[in-house]
């Protein structure tokens, strides 16, 4: 069923019980009080006969008392205790004859209801005590068909039925409109969302008109949503064409001197050493490159941090103690606080892959020692690293995140440098829901921050 039927349906429903709930109520409210009013008025009456009824009238005299109180079709009775009737005047005999007289203690009323030839009557019967000396001697009934109450009964419930029915009606065409109206901006989206099945090209939703409801933010967040799919497909390729032009060059290296030892053979020995020299380099550069793609692809994936609670301050000694071995480099460790040691809730590898990127960059391009900073914020542990190298130029720096994006290309090619240290380390301190930073001054040095939020659940979970 489809949804537009299904909002029909419920709406009309929903209008049709609460035109029932509402109908009912109307009736018998109208009952009761059209009822309330004919019972206060046969009260009245039989109040003020009783007060003209003296004990020592006679029978013709009561009767002549209580005859001009007569209504159409209806009796006055005067009951003695033993419900025999003492005095009875009508103009309806019959009617008289199918109510049983009964004597009662105190005022009420009751309702009858009789079946005629030509349909049912309603009859309102009231009863009073007649007093006498502080005694009750006898009860006064008075009853009366309710003339026009059926009629009326029947007219209310033609009146009720035919507005629900007008309601159901209207309804129906109301909910029509309506869940067209609702669904509007869905079958746009979903002929968009056919369209892209179709044609394989992202595509927006046009919003033609500004409801400001749930519907326009569902229109928008799908147009967000494809925004965000279209630049991340962008950047796929952009980042296919990067990739095919960094591996183009080590290969046409590699094939130029393969074609050499191949034109050439193995007999100029000083020529074979340097087109194996070459293609040796070249094909390190290939699996240097292969390796940042695949820490990129990595760290990309958003896949979750085994992270755990270490020793910021030990990690840094024992991995700069690596790092001066193999470069032959100075490394020196600041501690802002005198605290010995500074506790983080990260994931060790990638943390210290991230160290390793800028420390790698800043040997690469200084030639002084390098400056480590560790330092403890109310939110954040911050890294710093500082080198006293080329520096970075102030409208290069916005673009060091980039893929493949290197500021000196030809210094780059002779470190081996790929371009994708930085985009690397970015991502892994967005997996930490932390922040890197780049400051630099041209020909004086370039510092790199990396900003480590304090996750205190983290530690909390950690250390239980």
């Amino acid at each position: 069923m489809k949804i537009t039927t299904k909002i029909n349906l419920i709406t009309t429903a929903w209008i049709i019980c609460v035109l029932l709930a509402v109908n009912a109520v109307v009736f018998f409210s109208f009952m009761k009080i059209t009822v309330n009013m004919e019972d206060g008025e046969l009260f009245q009456k039989a109040d003020y006969l009783i007060k003209q009824i003296n004990k020592d009238d006679s029978q013709e005299v009561i009767k002549e008392k209580l005859t001009p109180y007569l209504t159409n079709q209806s009796f006055i009775r005067i009951v003695q205790p033993n419900s025999e009737i003492a005095n009875e005047v009508t103009n309806d005999p019959h009617l008289a004859s199918k109510i049983k007289p009964q004597f009662a203690r105190e005022k009420g009323t009751a309702r009858r209801t009789i079946r005629l030839k030509h349909g049912e009557e309603q009859i309102a019967i009231v009863r009073v005590p007649i007093k006498s000396t502080g005694q009750i001697v006898g009860t006064l009934e008075f009853g009366e068909k309710l003339v026009g109450l059926e009629t009326g009964k029947d007219l209310l419930l033609s009146i009720l039925a035919f507005c629900t029915i007008l309601g159901a009606i209207i309804s129906l065409l109301g909910g029509r409109w309506l869940s067209n109206l609702i669904m509007r901006p869905i079958s746009n989206m979903i002929n968009t969302m056919e369209d892209i099945e179709n044609s394989g090209i992202p595509k927006k939703i046009v919003i033609q008109y500004e409801t400001k409801d749930e519907l326009q933010k569902m229109a928008e967040t799908f147009n967000r949503m494809i925004g965000r799919l279209e630049a991340n497909l962008e950047k796929q390729r952009q980042f296919i064409s990067d990739a095919s032009h960094e591996l183009k060059t080590p290969l046409t290296v590699i094939k130029s001197y393969a074609d050499l030892l191949l034109r050439r053979g193995l007999k100029n020995e000083e020529v074979t050493h340097d087109a194996i020299e070459s293609i040796h380099s070249e094909a390190t550069r290939i699996q240097k490159m292969t390796e940042r793609f695949l820490d990129l692809a990595d760290t990309e994936s958003g896949e979750l941090l085994e992270a755990k609670l270490i020793n910021l301050v030990s990690l840094c000694e024992n991995l700069f103690k690596q790092l001066k071995s193999a470069y032959k480099r100075e490394i020196i460790l600041h501690l802002k606080s005198q605290e010995p040691s500074i506790m983080v809730f990260v994931d060790e590898m990638k943390l210290k892959q991230a160290m390793i990127i800028l420390i790698d960059n800043a040997i690469k391009y200084s030639m002084d020692q390098i400056d480590v900073y560790l330092e403890e914020e109310e939110k954040f542990t911050i890294i710093t690293v500082k080198d006293y190298g080329i520096g970075i130029p102030a409208a290069e720096i916005q673009n060091v995140f980039e893929r493949f994006y290197r500021v000196d290309k030809a210094r780059s090619r002779e470190t081996g440098g790929t371009g994708l240290g930085l985009s690397i380390a970015k991502n892994i301190m967005k997996q930490h829901q932390g922040e890197i930073i780049v400051k630099s001054t041209e020909g004086v040095g370039t510092e790199v921050e990396l900003f480590i939020p304090k996750m205190k659940a983290g530690k909390e979970m950690f250390l239980e």
